[in-house]
């Protein structure tokens, strides 16, 4: 049997509109590669990295699900068994933004109730098109006493620090500590990190499953 090169599993999800950029922030995470020309998810991919945290290997298996309504009844089925999730939307869509409310009673409806969520604003880069604004998706993480971040994954900015921040929550959950942040003392940081050294893979691999 071959020797397990991991202390622990972590399902993480990605959901949001089409077009929110979720297949590039998990491309920029995983192989840190940034294109223009990717085509809309269709039904599940999903990606591994296996990071360092607090002195433990972690692999992370990230699905990036599709947007579209019509694989609506494939990807609420992988929210099953997810222990993180990230709500995309996108700063230059204000429809984007506005769906995250669908998005978290999607969540409500099928994940599991302890798990850890985080919203994101991506294309942050785009400053000169942004139509909803860094306090309006404060506003909302803080309703609903979740984490928030801006991301670009073209520009790379927030990137890692988000999938190390949420993955760090979860280990927290697991290891019986309270998290950092605590759902009812939201703070919104931020803070921007262009590249980070806390995130070190040393497994990455990638799947397709097209339909």
């Amino acid at each position: 049997m071959a020797k397990k090169t991991y202390d622990l599993l972590f399902k993480l999800l990605l959901i949001g509109d089409s077009g929110v950029g979720k297949t590039c922030i998990l491309f920029r995470f995983s192989d840190d590669a940034f294109s223009t020309t990717f085509i809309s998810t269709i039904g599940i991919d999903f990606k591994i990295k296996t990071v360092e945290l607090k002195g433990k290997k972690i692999k992370l298996q990230i699905w990036d699900t599709a947007g579209q309504e019509r694989f609506h009844t494939i990807t609420t089925s992988y929210y099953r068994g997810a222990m993180g999730i990230m709500l995309v939307y996108d700063i230059t869509n204000e429809k984007t933004f506005e769906n995250i409310v669908k998005w978290l009673r999607n969540i409500d409806e099928h994940a599991n109730e302890d798990v850890e969520k985080m919203i994101l604003g991506n294309k942050s880069d785009m400053e000169d098109k942004r139509v909803v604004s860094t306090e309006k998706g404060e506003a909302i993480a803080r309703e609903h006493g979740i984490r928030f971040m801006e991301t670009s994954a073209k520009a790379n900015i927030n990137i890692d620090r988000a999938f190390s921040e949420l993955a760090e929550a979860i280990l927290e959950k697991i290891q019986g500590k309270e998290p950092q942040d605590a759902p009812d003392r939201v703070t919104v940081d931020r803070r921007v990190e262009r590249s980070s050294n806390r995130l070190q893979g040393v497994d990455c691999k990638c799947y397709f499953m097209r339909t």
